[in-house]
């Protein structure tokens, strides 16, 4: 009688998954966002986000420009290996985006939008920590 072993994963490549998760999740989020924030008209996008409403155009558009680079940031130089140390400071910008963003949002009373920064801010330092070097990510070579 054969017993089947399983193998569990080692710790390096259980963090490397999670990495990777955590960066196409964030990409995803951010991108996303980046995205409906660039696109939709004003009054729109005020009907989903109050803030945008209140603020200049240019303000919530630029706003749309760093979630986009955030969200391109912290998944394209990893995954193509082309200047990938560029990830970590994705991260890092993402991990300071949210902070300021629980700020702003806590200080409007918008404390129902709380829990959603948290849960980047800490998927931001997880791939920051990570990338940085836990499992950094090698440059390709030419």
């Amino acid at each position: 009688m054969s017993t089947a072993t399983f193998e569990t994963p080692a710790p390096g490549r259980i963090i490397r998954i999670g990495l990777w998760a955590a960066q196409v999740l964030l990409a995803f989020v951010f991108i996303s966002a980046g995205l409906v924030k660039l696109t939709t008209p004003i009054p729109q996008l005020a009907a989903m986000m109050p803030w945008a409403g209140q603020y200049s155009e240019t303000f919530v558009r630029s706003i749309a420009l760093v979630d986009l680079a955030g969200g391109i940031g912290i998944l394209l130089p990893a995954l193509t290996r082309i200047l990938p140390r560029l990830t970590v400071l994705a991260a890092l910008g993402c991990a300071v985006l949210q902070v300021i963003a629980l700020v702003f949002h806590l200080s409007r009373g918008e404390a129902d939008v709380a829990p959603l920064n948290v849960v980047l801010l800490a998927l931001s330092l997880f791939v920051l920590w990570g990338r940085n070097g836990k499992a950094p990510i090698a440059p390709r070579q030419f």
